[in-house]
């Protein structure tokens, strides 16, 4: 009976890129929780609402994107190369939800900055003529 490796690469991949995506999901919006009321200025209710719709939007996307670079075009024969596909898909996708990880935090962050200005707008001082 042959092995059909990629059905097995298939059954690896999707676990571990669900769990993965979970994983850096939940700590992502776990830990953003402060940003959000600091944003909203301690307005929990639109604070939590926001954080989950940035939470499934970030679900969605990622996961999304998992499954669309899902294919294995090529017939893996051994596990050597299963393994080998498996590290570039897994990895790859790695390094992707590390950039979404960081441009979360971006947004959130320069979120804060826009928030603080609005909150404590620049006071500007009439230029001085002198007679």
């Amino acid at each position: 009976m042959k092995t059909d490796f990629n059905l097995i690469a298939y059954l690896i991949y999707l676990p571990v890129i669900v769990v993965l995506t979970w994983y850096v999901a939940h700590t992502l919006f776990k830990n953003s929780k402060v940003f959000m009321l600091d944003i909203f200025h301690g307005k929990a209710d639109i604070a939590n609402s926001t954080n989950t719709i940035f939470e499934t939007g970030f679900y969605l996307l990622n996961l999304g994107f998992a499954l669309l670079i899902m294919e294995i075009s090529t017939e893996l024969g051994s596990s050597r190369t299963l393994l080998e596909t498996l590290s570039t898909k897994v990895g790859g996708f790695a390094i992707y939800l590390g950039v979404m990880l960081f441009f979360n935090l971006y947004l959130f962050f320069r979120g804060r900055r826009i928030s603080k200005m609005r909150s404590n707008p620049p006071v500007i001082t009439p230029p001085v003529f002198k007679a």
